[in-house]
């Protein structure tokens, strides 16, 4: 099992470089779609390199009837190509919106989840692909702060955006979530939220606080991104493993 190493202070190229394998696309794949890979979302390797996180409105619906079209999840090789790999659900989270993949083949190199909190003020590097497949599948780099820890009653798990109005809504939650002030976009969700300074995860990816509509996230982003703290993905992680002889 690879895992990333945390040490007291990383520069932020260093952290992109080291964290940029584990990041990983999550979708599906069937040889009779074109293109073959759909992707849904941005994921992350943890724990014994076989697992990864994602928020469970990224997976697809279940996929009744449907012949040889499956749940991936794609690893880059040492090469710095895509591998895809067959994946499977072993863990869900809905109220928090999370779920934890197990993937085939060998192990990749996992980040590391913070267990306890994060102040506000922290600065943090997101990760993942907010472009999906337009410009191709690179990996990409968002830089801000936790802004605040806030209270929050998650929507559905199918919603991807909220607009301001649906936040207020929310006020009155049952746990923290992080508010950022960072630009993530859709294809974001399910992605990594790096202390920049120590290089530990410290969230997941979950929403946009988008101005008017979804279609304008890319033209007009408010700037504002919710993430889930790392430390509820953290326990679905030691759950898996807790089970294993």
């Amino acid at each position: 099992m690879a895992v990333a190493q945390v040490s007291a202070a990383v520069e932020l190229p260093d952290l992109i470089d080291r964290s940029k394998p584990s990041v990983t696309l999550v979708g599906t794949y069937a040889e009779t779609d074109s293109p073959r890979f759909a992707f849904r979302g941005s994921g992350f390797v943890v724990g014994d390199g076989n697992l990864a996180i994602t928020n469970a409105h990224v997976l697809p619906p279940v996929l009744t009837g449907e012949v040889g079209r499956r749940l991936v999840v794609q690893v880059r090789r040492s090469s710095g190509e895509w591998g895809v790999r067959n994946a499977s659900v072993v863990s869900l989270d809905k109220t928090r919106d999370l779920a934890l993949l197990r993937f085939e083949g060998p192990a990749a190199p996992a980040v590391t989840l913070r267990k306890d909190g994060v102040r506000e003020g922290t600065s943090v590097a997101l990760m993942g692909f907010p472009l999906a497949g337009a410009l191709g599948f690179s990996t990409v780099t968002h830089r801000g702060i936790v802004s605040a820890v806030t209270g929050i009653a998650m929507p559905t798990p199918s919603a991807q955006s909220l607009n301001a109005s649906a936040v207020l809504r929310l006020r009155e939650g049952s746990f923290d979530i992080l508010q950022l002030d960072a630009t993530a976009y859709p294809g974001n969700s399910g992605g990594p939220v790096f202390d920049a300074q120590r290089g530990d995860v410290v969230g997941v990816i979950n929403m946009v606080v988008v101005k008017r509509s979804r279609e304008s996230a890319l033209s007009d982003p408010s700037g504002i991104t919710y993430a889930i703290p790392a430390s509820y993905a953290a326990a679905l992680v030691e759950q898996e493993l807790g089970t294993k002889p």
